[in-house]
C-alpha cells in the first residue's frame, strides 16, 4: 500500500516510514529524558540488542536470535523495573506536549487553575506578602520568561506562597504561568504608562501587572504589599479590591473565554465587574 522505495525483497511504504518516524522520535522522547544517567548507558545497550536480534532474525541465524529476544525480554523487565524515575519522567514530558493537551479536559483544568489562584493570592493577602502574576492565554511570552529564573514547575499553591515569601530570592518580579505551568519566577515586565487609575496612585507592582496586559494576551494577578488588596488586569483594564468569589469568577471566565464572539461578552462582563467593585468601594 503506497509503496515507495522497492529494492529486490525490500519494500518501503508510507505507512512504514510513518511506523518508523514515531518509533524515533518516541525513542529520542525517551533518550532527553534518561540523558546524563546510569539509565542511558544500559538503554543504548538494550538497543543494541534488539537491533542484533532484529539481525540475527533477518539472517534466519535461529539459536543466535533466541539468546537474543531471551535477553532483550528479560532486560526490558528490568529497565522497567529498576528505571521506574526516568520513565515516570518520560510520561510526564509526554503528557506535557501541546499536541496530547487535545485529548485533556481543558475546562476542568482551567477550572483548578482558577481555584489554585484564588486561593493562593488570599493567603499571601492574609500574611500582605505582595505577589505579581502573569497567565498567558494566547501570547508567547519568551522574552518575559527569559528575564527571569526559568522553573517549568506544576502550579501549586505552596510553590506559589514559596516564591513571594519576602526572605525568598525570587519574590521580587513576576512570576508567568502558562498551561498550569509555573515557566519562570523574577521575571521583569514593561511598565504601564498610566501612574494612578480613578484619581488613585499605582505602584510599580501594580504598573507592571497593567502594562504586560496592554501588550499581550495575558491576565495579571496583583497582590499588594501595603493593603494586602487584590487585583486582575487585561487588555488594560484594572479591577481592585476583588472579593474571593469575584476573582475566582473572573479567572474561570477568561481561561475559558475564546478570542471570537466570547471575548466581547468576556470584556463586557469585566467592566461590569469594574463598575460594581468601584461603586462598592
Amino acid at each position: 500500500m503506497f509503496d515507495i522505495i522497492k529494492i529486490g525483497f525490500l519494500t518501503i511504504s508510507f505507512v512504514d516510514i510513518i511506523d518508523i518516524t514515531i518509533v524515533t522520535l518516541l525513542i529520542y522522547k525517551l533518550y532527553t529524558a534518561i540523558r546524563g544517567t546510569i539509565a542511558a548507558q544500559i538503554f543504548f545497550g538494550l538497543v543494541l540488542v534488539l537491533i542484533l536480534s532484529i539481525t540475527a532474525e533477518a539472517l534466519h541465524f535461529k539459536a543466535i536470535g533466541y539468546l537474543l529476544k531471551l535477553i532483550s525480554d528479560i532486560w526490558v523487565i528490568a529497565f522497567i523495573i529498576l528505571f521506574q524515575p526516568e520513565i515516570r519522567r518520560f510520561l510526564i514530558m509526554l503528557g506535557r506536549n501541546p499536541f496530547f493537551h487535545i485529548f485533556l479536559n481543558k475546562q476542568e483544568d482551567q477550572h483548578n487553575m482558577a481555584d489554585i489562584l484564588t486561593e493562593s493570592a488570599f493567603e499571601l493577602a492574609q500574611y500582605q506578602h505582595g505577589a505579581l502574576i502573569v497567565i498567558a492565554k494566547s501570547s508567547d511570552l519568551k522574552s518575559i520568561v527569559e528575564s527571569g529564573e526559568e522553573i517549568n514547575s506544576k502550579l501549586s499553591k505552596n510553590l506559589l506562597r514559596s516564591i513571594f515569601f519576602p526572605r525568598s530570592p525570587m519574590h521580587d518580579g513576576a512570576v508567568v504561568i502558562k498551561n498550569g505551568i509555573i515557566e519562570a519566577a523574577r521575571c521583569t515586565l514593561p511598565l504601564s504608562q498610566e501612574t494612578s487609575i480613578d484619581g488613585v496612585g499605582l505602584g510599580m507592582r501594580h504598573r507592571a501587572g497593567l502594562g504586560i496586559s496592554e501588550q499581550a494576551e495575558v491576565i495579571s494577578l496583583i497582590v499588594s504589599e501595603e493593603t494586602g488588596s487584590i487585583s486582575l488586569a487585561e487588555r488594560g483594564e484594572l479591577i481592585r479590591g476583588l472579593s474571593k468569589d469575584s476573582l475566582r469568577n473572573l479567572l474561570a471566565f477568561s481561561l475559558n473565554v475564546k478570542k471570537t464572539k466570547g471575548w466581547r461578552s468576556y470584556f463586557e462582563h469585566f467592566k461590569n465587574y469594574k463598575k460594581e467593585n468601584t461603586q462598592e468601594n
